[in-house]
């Protein structure tokens, strides 16, 4: 090998040298770029997966709704919308049901807040005797399964004519929302300095002006929070509707699993009808969810 030779081959391996330090500078920058984005989006990317990760169910149901009779086992997600299962749902006594379900739950939500607020107010201002069992044994009611409580509402109901109505199962509702507004709130009085309300007694307001005036409005997001959450578990409940009524007071989600029937399931009543249900809960929780993150959150950090 000549002199000459050598002296190329010495230069063409320099420059491969040169070529691959450039290469390996060139990924290390790109990853050095790479890594901010990633700090900036990556949490960004992560919550949208986890949100459409629980959410699929929900659109995979609505979009169940919206997809024609013969296309509902298809897989395929390209399909002319209709409104078939709804306008048959319209037709039937769906309506009368869905009803029924916004009748209950507000009927329940109402008659737990106007009993359990003030025993909440009293059991946290007031001291008496047994007053941490009294507590504690309301909580038992929600605690407890289901279970435990239709066998003897089912026979007090067949006795007292109140099977089958709407009345009596938001009295049903009423025992496990009880618990859930007197421990919220509970919660939130204690929160209100119980010197707000002295003060309003020298001025001249009895207990009750200064529950109404002074403590009650202070927890309004507390009352806004404990009032969604006592829709939500009336409006979703299918246990003791199943049990309790027949014809007349048939909620919405008792209805849906009516067209679950020998001869076939109706899936796209069922589809329409799921996607029908939850429309009031996203809405009602829609509008105060302003008070509900405050109400659900308050008390969390003490001075």
């Amino acid at each position: 090998m000549t002199l000459a030779s050598r002296t190329i081959d010495a230069a063409e391996l320099a420059l491969s040298h040169e070529e691959g330090a450039g290469t390996d500078l060139s990924g290390a920058t790109h990853r050095a770029r790479r890594v901010p984005w990633l700090r900036a989006h990556g949490r960004s990317l992560t919550v949208a997966l986890l949100v459409l990760l629980v959410l699929s169910p929900f659109l995979w149901l609505v979009q169940l709704a919206f997809k024609p009779a013969a296309d509902i086992f298809e897989d395929s997600l390209l399909f002319v919308p209709t409104l078939d299962g709804f306008l048959s749902l319209l037709q039937g006594n769906f309506v009368r049901s869905f009803w029924n379900s916004l009748a209950v739950s507000t009927m329940s939500t109402v008659f737990s807040l106007l009993i359990g607020v003030p025993a909440a107010y009293a059991l946290t201002r007031w001291k008496f005797k047994g007053r941490d069992r009294i507590a504690l044994w309301i909580l038992v009611t929600r605690m407890a399964p289901p279970i435990a409580f239709t066998i003897p509402f089912f026979l007090a109901y067949q006795y007292l004519g109140l099977q089958d109505t709407l009345i009596g199962l938001a009295i049903v509702y009423l025992t496990f929302n009880l618990a859930i507004v007197i421990w919220l709130m509970q919660t939130f009085f204690e929160a209100v300095p119980a010197s707000l309300e002295e003060a309003a007694w020298i001025d001249g307001c009895g207990v009750w002006q200064a529950f109404w005036r002074v403590a009650l409005p202070l927890t309004a997001p507390g009352l806004a929070a404990t009032a969604v959450l006592c829709f939500i578990f009336s409006w979703n409940d299918f246990f003791y509707a199943l049990i309790l009524t027949r014809t007349n007071a048939i909620t919405a989600p008792v209805a849906i699993v009516n067209f679950l029937q020998y001869e076939g399931w109706e899936w796209t009543k069922i589809a329409a009808g799921g996607t029908l249900v939850m429309f009031p809960v996203i809405v009602f929780t829609v509008l105060v969810r302003k008070y509900l993150v405050r109400g659900l959150t308050a008390g969390g950090v003490k001075d």
